[in-house]
């Protein structure tokens, strides 16, 4: 049976967090047996984008990430934290935004990936890859530890300890995922790359419009296993879905990556119901304060299109630039023609990303996979003039070659 521990932190600072982790490890069955004296440990933040601030539950706290950091010290083992962040992100901007740099002062090892040696990894058991491309760092890691935060996200309902491993791929696959097969490829992953143990970061989870936008929810929570698929399994189901409603852990338990039946599970420290609370879902999230128009997120949509979609309308709105929103149309992913507005202008139509190219001669065509913001809001706004702050001076790179 596996064992998933659930511990509630006394306080939200580094000693209060430290305390928690130290007793989720020890429930879940410790790390004696995993990591050995001298081994190299990764472990695995989520550091996707750079939040609005640290504390919005959008990426990892860098006081879980010491705490278990010290843990692996004391077992006479190497830790190294090491993330790359979401497609056309810089890693860096990300570690400086949630203070890791603090880590970094104290002689911990912070590694962006984007800037280290890459290395292809092979996927023998591979459905969608049978080969992914990583960093040299992460075939050398003795020990991968996933550390997660509790959040919603807007294509897979729940980002945890499996998606998280996503930021282990460089740029081109991350956008080849979501080309090809998300789930499976984050199962392939995982697969190949065998992660022994996860804590999450759930003492601020995220609900809404995650995996960056959405709105922060003080949890107080540790939460460890050895086991991904039961934590997943759990995390869901505290967040109030039901586990078999999260794909990708339905799809890790059908290859054998672990356990998800909750009647298999056993829950050492604080009981599921009394931490129970329903997170709120990306598709119940609106943004307040627009004007009348339509976005047309086709099912197809990849993550990387939808937040440009997203984080281009919050910044318009961020600049009052909201006004122009009135009357489009704003499609993204592989949306038939059939769907488009009838007897709409082609300059209200703004078709966002590689996905919607096939339509490029019906509207105003961002392309990209995805795009930077600057050029999805130079499309829905038409031209430049009257832009403010940086829509006004700088044209950008695409993401796509960043």
């Amino acid at each position: 049976m596996s064992i998933v521990a659930i511990v509630k932190t006394k306080t939200g600072g580094p000693k209060g967090i430290e305390k928690a982790v130290r007793q989720a490890i020890t429930l879940a069955g410790g790390l004696q047996d995993i990591v050995k004296p001298h081994n190299l440990v990764l472990i695995k933040p989520n550091l996707v984008a750079v939040p609005l601030n640290r504390l919005t539950g959008a990426i990892t706290r860098w006081e879980v990430c010491k705490a278990v950091a010290d843990v692996v010290i004391e077992m006479g083992a190497r830790p190294v934290i090491a993330e790359s962040s979401a497609a056309g992100v810089d890693t860096e901007k990300v570690i400086t935004a949630g203070q890791y740099d603090i880590l970094r002062e104290n002689g911990y090892k912070v590694v962006d990936l984007k800037r280290a040696q890459k290395c292809k990894i092979l996927c023998p058991t591979g459905i969608v890859f049978k080969e992914l491309n990583s960093w040299e760092l992460v075939t050398q890691a003795d020990v991968i530890i996933s550390v997660p935060v509790m959040k919603t996200h807007d294509q897979t309902e729940v980002t945890l300890s499996l998606k998280n491993l996503k930021g282990l791929i460089d740029d081109q696959q991350k956008k080849e995922f979501h080309k090809q097969g998300l789930l499976e490829g984050v199962v392939d992953l995982a697969l190949s790359i065998k992660p022994k143990f996860t804590v999450f970061d759930g003492t601020i989870g995220q609900e809404g419009l995650g995996p960056i936008f959405g709105n922060p929810v003080k949890m107080g929570l540790i939460i460890a296993s050895r086991d991904l698929v039961a934590a997943d399994a759990v995390g869901s189901e505290i967040m109030g879905y039901n586990p078999r409603d999260v794909m990708i852990t339905v799809r890790a338990a059908a290859r054998g990556l672990g356990v998800m039946d909750l009647n298999q599970i056993e829950i050492k420290g604080t009981p599921i119901h009394e931490v129970r609370r329903r997170f709120q879902r990306s598709c119940e999230t609106t943004i307040e304060g627009l004007p009348p128009f339509e976005l047309m997120l086709d099912e197809g949509a990849c993550t990387g299109c939808r937040n440009t979609v997203i984080s281009a309308i919050m910044d318009m709105k961020s600049q009052n630039l909201q006004d122009f929103l009135n009357g489009k149309f704003i499609v993204a992913g592989p949306v038939q023609e059939s769907k488009l507005p009838c007897g709409a202008n082609q300059g209200d139509i703004v078709l966002v990303g590689m996905c919607a190219k096939h339509l490029q001669n019906r509207g105003n065509y961002v392309p990209g996979c995805p795009p930077n913001n600057i050029f999805v809001v130079k499309a829905i706004v038409g031209n430049l003039e009257g832009v403010k702050r940086r829509y006004a001076t700088e044209e950008g790179s695409d993401r796509e070659s960043e």
